[in-house]
């Protein structure tokens, strides 16, 4: 049994506690990073970066199929899902070691092992005492499921998702959220018949209605299937497949049922409550400095409530960090953070609905401008329709922005910037963005705001 001491000690080596070790070493201090599996956590190893490996994947099987219309002779010749694997699991691995070299390299001490907290300073890990001046909590997130719905055989998660060895005939998806409807994009671009199962009104029911309504008909004319509000009754199971029953009494058979109906905090069984802190249903609750109820502990990412997203955790790392080191670090409220959901088409937004702009401001307080992607070079030349949504305060700044198109989550680096910095359209439209890219849509619906619209009417 040994102990070791550090200035802080971190609880999780996925986004959120990573990035909090980085930047606490950056600072000067001295930081023990405590990981049961491997530094990098789901988004690395199970969520983001290999479900975009895949997305990448499938578009270039949807490109090979449509080849001629850009004058190039290929034929898709079907899916190596070996092939897919070791390029997936390629990135992963080479991103994995630049972590690790990054992480050695800033001095951080990492300690393998489940950690457990037992008083406001310190973690057991196994027989090990790891003291920290603070204590931040970072433990991320697990695949939720439903009340009596089993993860089992042909009932998956993501993650069993991801390490399929074949490409299904046909799959039922239970969620129409952002790892429901990327999972559904794969696997339609892979040649799978899909069905997408949402209780709520509308597939990725936290955009924008306007953006929520594209991807629907975006989704039906690609002939992926989705029933909305109705709920799931059951399913059961045999050697064929699955029988999945909704609410409504109808049924719908597939080969396998991917439960993706969100993600639930890490929190059980790890001292938490014991040691006196405030939870909510499994998440931890602190203020908006991330501070919990007890001095000298914090907690970052997933397990507090809000955006599960990894870059919502980077920011939270940094931040608690820096908070330790006084440097007073502005608080980012979820809101305005950048959302991208990377299906076909792509979906990207940062700040206020237009519908939560009119709760917050009035409707005859803002204006809202819809610029059509048919009208852009760039978005013509790469084959993809969608449009991009500008909401403003009259005569205040652009509060929010919400795009569908083939790679629009690259523009969204503007775009939260412009949100962020509560920038007016008519600072804005003197600016030039380069022709032809995609990024002159969000240009020309600036210019339309600012009253000196170019291209469009």
């Amino acid at each position: 049994m040994s102990e070791q001491n550090f200035d802080i000690v971190v609880l999780g080596g996925g986004s959120g506690g990573y990035a909090a070790a980085l930047r606490a070493s950056e600072l000067g201090f001295t930081v023990g990073l405590i990981e049961k599996d491997k530094v990098g956590g789901t988004c690395l190893h199970r969520g983001c970066i290999p479900t975009k490996a895949l997305l990448h994947a499938a578009e270039v099987a949807d490109v090979s199929r449509d080849s001629a219309k850009y004058g190039i002779n290929a034929t898709f010749e079907g899916v190596d899902v070996a092939g897919v694997t070791s390029y997936r699991e390629g990135i992963v691995a080479k991103k994995y070691k630049g972590l690790v070299g990054l992480v050695k390299a800033r001095g951080i001490t990492t300690i393998e092992g489940a950690g457990r907290l037992i008083s406001p300073t310190t973690v057991q890990v196994g027989e090990d005492t790891i003291v920290g001046k603070h204590v931040i909590l970072a433990t991320g997130s697990y695949s939720r499921s439903l009340p009596g719905l089993e993860i089992g055989g042909r009932v998956i998660t993501s993650e069993q998702a991801l390490e399929l060895d074949f490409v299904p005939k046909k799959v039922v998806v239970l969620g129409g959220g952002v790892i429901g409807v990327e999972f559904a994009s794969v696997w339609k671009s892979f040649g799978a018949d899909v069905t997408i199962v949402e209780a709520l009104p509308h597939l990725v029911p936290n955009e924008d209605e306007s953006i929520s309504k594209s991807l629907e008909r975006a989704f039906r004319r690609r002939g992926i299937d989705f029933r909305l509000g109705v709920r799931f009754a059951g399913v059961t199971q045999n050697e064929d497949g699955v029988i999945v029953s909704l609410e409504n009494g109808d049924t719908v058979d597939a080969e396998l049922l991917l439960v993706a109906v969100g993600r639930g905090p890490s929190t059980a069984n790890l001292g938490y409550e014991e040691v006196g802190i405030t939870m909510d249903r499994g998440f931890v609750i602190t203020n908006e400095r991330l501070a919990t109820n007890v001095p000298g502990v914090y907690a970052v990412g997933d397990i507090v409530p809000g955006l599960q997203l990894a870059h919502r955790g980077f920011q939270q790392g940094i931040f608690v960090a820096e908070e330790i080191a006084g440097l007073n670090p502005v608080v980012i409220a979820d809101i305005n953070i950048p959302k991208v959901t990377y299906c076909d088409p792509e979906v990207a937004s940062v700040g206020l609905s237009e519908a939560k702009a009119v709760e917050q401001y009035g409707a005859e307080s803002i204006t809202t401008y819809d610029y059509s992607l048919a009208g852009n070079g760039k978005s013509e030349i790469i084959g993809t329709s969608g449009s991009v949504k500008v909401v403003r305060v009259n005569d205040g700044p652009v509060v929010g922005v919400h795009m569908i198109g083939a790679r629009v989550g690259e523009l969204i680096g503007e775009a939260q910037l412009i949100v962020n910095w509560e920038a007016y359209p008519e600072d804005i439209a003197p600016l030039i963005h380069a022709h032809p890219t995609q990024n002159e849509s969000l240009g020309e619906a600036f210019l339309y705001l600012a009253g000196r619209p170019l291209h469009t009417l």
